[in-house]
């Protein structure tokens, strides 16, 4: 007789540190599972059979979340196996499953459908995967599963460019140097790692973590070249003349700016440009690195997207009084649910129906208010069916000796740029089913495609492009072999 399971229904919670602690220092906020807390809350999943699986649909790189999951409760008396058994079955999806699992909305993906929904709490998908991959690299376990799979490569003898070292690009690399692919990576910037190392501050994902998941693609055979900007150290041609493909991983790392009087004021940052101080350039520790980052009392972020909340919390732990400025309403924020949570624990506070119209300066040029107009939605919705907001014709004035401008990011231009490639209106590079572009053996997908979009998007767009590739060159060795 079967023995009926009992369903735990409340979601075992990681530990965090608390506000008032956090908001002095840029040290992580989430310190995560132990194994033993990893054990119980893999215990309440549902394991539902693989080609169901609503979760594994939700994701972008369609990682075997069950299967994952289900080693931790299987070997719970041996850890070391557990999160070997477990991390191989995510590395066969995603290549960096410690940053994913930090920075992935899981909310509206894995954990969206999760059928443990229905009767409880949904299963703690991304702490889960964060965890297996915090304790192979902590116990050296990801060292011994690489050097298990290096020596099974069959290398190809042809070889692939990529164009940025951001979650796309990576992706890409990672999948097609496992293929036997020679693989390099040129990046712009004097680091690898993309958004994951401009953008993301320290609290919410630790450098280290990044630098350690781009070593494991080194080890993989993967050349990565920093300070290359194509369109600028290198062609387009060049690279075809070099490579039997490329793929164009270059994000959209040019900001959008509001257009309105006084934007040139001092104290006026592009979230970009502020983080890529804060966080590339170490500027949070400061005078230990030579970056100096200007940060007033009173901060005015613009915009409630991801990018958004991490500046306003970045700014708050220089000690700032912080405001998030934003047109729409609540409904509409489009940053992640736990982040507004942990802003609005560390004292940030939110404004909303409010759209700037004028930057007030002081007699010396710096900024020290902004004019809003006060706004309303309508009934009627847009066509991202968010509903449409007028402006009212009343005016609220703000100060702010600081003000990081959040709303949103284009394309590189270099890039598009390219004779030949075809982008559209907005800047976003064109591809077809298979993620080839205008110019033949040239392939693009993350925020190059997309605009602004999810670290998990790119990776999904740099993992299906590596099957392209592959099945590109598969051809074209064919057609040179007949």
């Amino acid at each position: 007789m079967a023995v009926k399971r009992k369903i735990i229904k409340e979601r075992v919670p990681t530990i965090e540190r608390p506000p008032e602690e956090r908001i002095h220092d840029f040290r992580e906020v989430d310190l995560g599972y132990t194994f033993e807390l990893a054990v119980k809350e893999a215990e309440r999943c549902l394991q539902c059979p693989y080609d169901y699986a609503p979760c594994i649909k939700g994701c972008p790189v369609h990682i075997n979340i069950p299967g994952f999951i289900s080693k931790l409760v299987e070997y719970r008396d041996n850890p070391d196996k557990a999160v070997k058994e477990a991390l191989n079955i995510i590395w066969a999806c995603n290549s960096l499953p410690a940053t994913t699992g930090r920075v992935c909305p899981q909310e509206d993906q894995c954990e969206m459908n999760c059928v443990m929904g229905k009767v409880g709490d949904k299963i703690n998908i991304g702490k889960l995967e964060r965890f297996v991959a915090d304790y192979a690299r902590e116990h050296g376990i990801d060292e011994e599963l690489l050097f298990e799979i290096i020596p099974r490569i069959e290398k190809k003898g042809q070889r692939v460019a990529i164009i940025g070292a951001g979650p796309a690009g990576l992706t890409a690399a990672g999948e097609l140097a496992k293929l036997g692919y020679d693989v390099t990576i040129y990046e712009a910037l004097h680091a690898a790692g993309g958004v994951l190392m401009y953008g993301i501050p320290e609290f919410r994902l630790p450098k280290e973590i990044v630098e350690k998941e781009i070593e494991k693609l080194r080890k993989l055979g993967v050349r990565i070249l920093t300070d290359h900007i194509v369109g600028k150290t290198i062609t387009m041609e060049e690279l075809l003349e070099e490579y039997d493909a490329v793929f164009i991983g270059s994000g959209a790392g040019t900001p959008r700016l509001v257009r309105a009087p006084g934007i040139n004021l001092n104290g006026i940052y592009t979230a970009n440009e502020f983080l890529t101080r804060v966080n590339l350039m170490k500027a949070y520790l400061f005078p230990e690195y030579d970056t100096p980052v200007k940060v007033g009392k009173k901060v005015i972020v613009i915009g409630a997207g991801n990018t958004g909340m991490d500046a306003a919390r970045s700014a708050r732990r220089f000690g700032a009084e912080v405001t998030i400025a934003y047109r729409r309403g609540p409904e509409d924020v489009s940053a992640r649910e736990e982040e507004v949570h942990h802003a609005k624990e560390e004292g940030i506070k939110f404004e909303y129906f409010i759209n700037p119209v004028e930057f007030i300066g002081d007699e010396n040029g710096n900024v020290k208010a902004i004019k809003f107009e006060k706004m309303r939605a309508l009934d009627e919705r847009d066509s991202r069916g968010k509903r449409k907001i007028v402006g009212t014709g009343e005016y609220v004035t703000l100060e702010a000796d600081t003000v990081i401008i959040a709303i949103g990011k284009h394309p590189n231009r270099l890039i598009i740029n390219t004779p030949g490639l075809e982008v559209d209106r907005r800047g976003k590079v064109v591809v077809d089913e298979n993620l080839m572009t205008s110019i033949p053996g040239v392939f693009a997908g993350g925020d190059a495609i997309r605009g602004e979009a999810t670290v998990i998007l790119a990776m999904g767009d740099g993992r299906r492009a590596a099957k392209s590739i592959h099945e590109y060159l598969t051809k074209k060795r064919a057609g040179q072999n007949a």
